[in-house]
């Protein structure tokens, strides 16, 4: 995948901290706030989308941090609801004060340029917190077309807006497609952004091949003003979709790039 930026990998150290409080975003999606000395050993933030991987006994889930507060010793991290599907949404949905969890990173690789002329931010409910974070990191003046894909309309959050964004919400119950299916297809049908754009295409792999022909092939943008990843995979747990990621990444780029 093509990112303008890239960190080291951060040491293996697990951190641990203790559950605050937690937030109702939407119906499909909880923000539990953690925080402990632990947080202390991390860094400022320098990109958007920053990342840790939760422990879950042996188990390991990578969920996008949303904010990291220094001073008052806090750390956000919003969590998709799939009902009693895998681990990190019910443990996020039933999350008390109190209770702990540990986490390896924070990892990232990829902010927003402030002096594009156009952002264009596009992913499914699993990016919207690093969409929310590109957001909040745009300079005032900064011009965005943002589509999130989420599962109704119950979905949808405040978003940090300006006058110059414009947000496409596509509801996956209103269309008889798979994920990502739809957003792809409103992506594609938009008129483009003009002038420099950057992007910033993240979540279900099977929206991402078709998007990175759009973007390298049709629209010519170049590859370091573009950071586009999957996330997940339909049918796919954490684990099987990270061991196969890099066979499909592989096979996506020889298809694409043939020519």
């Amino acid at each position: 995948m093509t990112s303008p930026n890239h960190s080291p990998r951060p040491p293996r150290v697990a951190r641990t901290v203790t559950v605050l409080r937690t937030e109702l975003l939407s119906p499909a999606m909880v923000r539990v706030i953690v925080g402990g000395p632990a947080l202390d050993e991390i860094p400022p933030l320098q990109y958007t989308d920053h990342y840790v991987k939760l422990l879950f006994g042996e188990v390991t889930r990578t969920y996008t941090i949303h904010s990291l507060d220094h001073q008052a010793r806090e750390m956000a991290i919003d969590f998709v609801i799939h009902g009693d599907e895998g681990l990190a949404g019910p443990w996020a949905r039933d999350a008390q004060a109190g209770d702990q969890i540990s986490f390896f990173g924070p990892g990232g690789a990829w902010a927003p340029r402030g002096d594009a002329e156009a952002h264009l931010l596009v992913g499914d409910d699993s990016a919207l917190p690093a969409i929310v974070a590109a957001l909040d990191a745009l300079p005032s003046h900064a011009k965005a077309e943002v589509f999130v894909e989420v599962p109704s309309a119950s979905a949808r959050q405040d978003l940090p807006v300006t006058d110059h964004t414009t947000v496409h919400w596509i509801h996956r119950d209103e269309h008889d497609m798979g994920y990502g299916e739809a957003l792809t297809y409103a992506v594609q049908t938009a008129p483009f952004p003009e002038g420099d754009v950057e992007a910033f295409v993240h979540g279900n792999a099977d929206m991402i091949k078709p998007l990175r022909h759009y973007l390298f092939n049709e629209r010519q943008v170049p590859r370091e003003h573009v950071s586009i990843s999957g996330y997940w995979r339909t049918g796919m747990n954490e684990d099987g979709w990270q061991s196969s990621k890099h066979e499909f990444v592989e096979q996506m780029e020889a298809e694409q790039d043939a020519h």
